[in-house]
Parts: C-alpha cells; sequence; structure tokens
C-alpha cells in the first residue's frame, strides 16, 4: 500500500473515532417516571366489569367495586389510587414515562383544571373537565390511556406548571413543574 493511501486510510479512521467519540458525549435524554397505582379486588371488579379487567397482583388491601364507588360518592376517594410522586419538578426537555403498576387501566391526561372525569358517579360531585369529555371516544382522552403494566410517555411539555389526573379516577391527580 502507498503513502498516499496510508495516510488516506489513517485520517479516515481518526475522523471516525473522532466521531464516534463526539456522539457518546452526547448528554442522554432526562427521564423521570411516574407510578400509577390502585388496589382494585380482582373479584368484585371482574364480576362487574368482565373476566380480566382488573389484573391486580397486591397483596390485599383490596378496594372492592361497591367501595370505591361508595368512597367516591361520599368526597373520600381511596387514597391508594393514586399517581406517585404528588408533584414532580423536571427540566425542559425531560421525558415523563408514566407507569401502570395498579390492576386496572388508568388515563394520564393533562387538564386546564382539576375536576371530574368521564364515569361521573366517581367524580365526587364534581363537574366533568372538558378534557376528559366523551371517554374513550375523545380521541385525545384514549391516547392518554395506560393499560395494566404498560406505559405512557409525555414530552415536550413547555416550562410552567401542568395538571393531569386520570379521566377515569379523577382524584387521581398530579402537578408537573417544568423549569
Amino acid at each position: 500500500m502507498n503513502t498516499v493511501a496510508k495516510f488516506g486510510l489513517l485520517v479516515g479512521c481518526l475522523m471516525f473515532a473522532g466521531g464516534t467519540h463526539a456522539v457518546a458525549q452526547e448528554k442522554p435524554p432526562s427521564l423521570a417516571q411516574v407510578v400509577a397505582l390502585d388496589e382494585c379486588d380482582p373479584a368484585t371488579f371482574n364480576a362487574a366489569l368482565g373476566a380480566d379487567f382488573c389484573k391486580n397482583v397486591a397483596l390485599g388491601a383490596f378496594t372492592t367495586f361497591d367501595d370505591l364507588f361508595a368512597e367516591a360518592a361520599a368526597g373520600t376517594p381511596d387514597p391508594k389510587w393514586d399517581f406517585e410522586p404528588d408533584i414532580l419538578r423536571i427540566k425542559k426537555g425531560t421525558t415523563v414515562t408514566v407507569v401502570d403498576q395498579g390492576g386496572e387501566p388508568h388515563t394520564f391526561t393533562e387538564v386546564a383544571k382539576f375536576g371530574g372525569g368521564f364515569v361521573e358517579p366517581l367524580n365526587g360531585g364534581e363537574p366533568t373537565v372538558p378534557e376528559c369529555a366523551g371517554g374513550f371516544s375523545n380521541v385525545a382522552v384514549a391516547k392518554t390511556r395506560i393499560l395494566q403494566g404498560s406505559h405512557v410517555e409525555v414530552t415536550g411539555l413547555s416550562k410552567g406548571e401542568h395538571l393531569f389526573e386520570c379521566c377515569i379516577h379523577p382524584w387521581m391527580r398530579m402537578k408537573v413543574e417544568v423549569k
């Protein structure tokens, strides 16, 4: 191999190595996790809503189907049905991943103001917020649905305060503060 070809090969290798090093130095995207939790009782929920609706694997402390509706109607919804954390502070550009570790589906829907969801008996007297109206027939709500054991990602949040709630269980609420 002549000297010019060797030099060309050396320059090419150094350029490739430098490019690879530059890519390796790029800052990975930030990620923040939110967990959706519930304690649905498989026996009573599946009897009311169909086989395998509630796939809860928690050990005890279940909420029965009737108790969930009675507590919500009384204005004291089950606190074990929740998003954790309640407040999330992130930098702009962070991806928020919401994981459903409960036994039934939830939504993680951004709302202008907290209020009721699309299952009126669970609203505790609060009117349904516009963002939840129509339930899953509303494509915007359907896109925020999280099935048991799955996740949804929220990207592109602008600086400021963002409110999220479950349009099924509207007391499941959280605030995301973007800096």
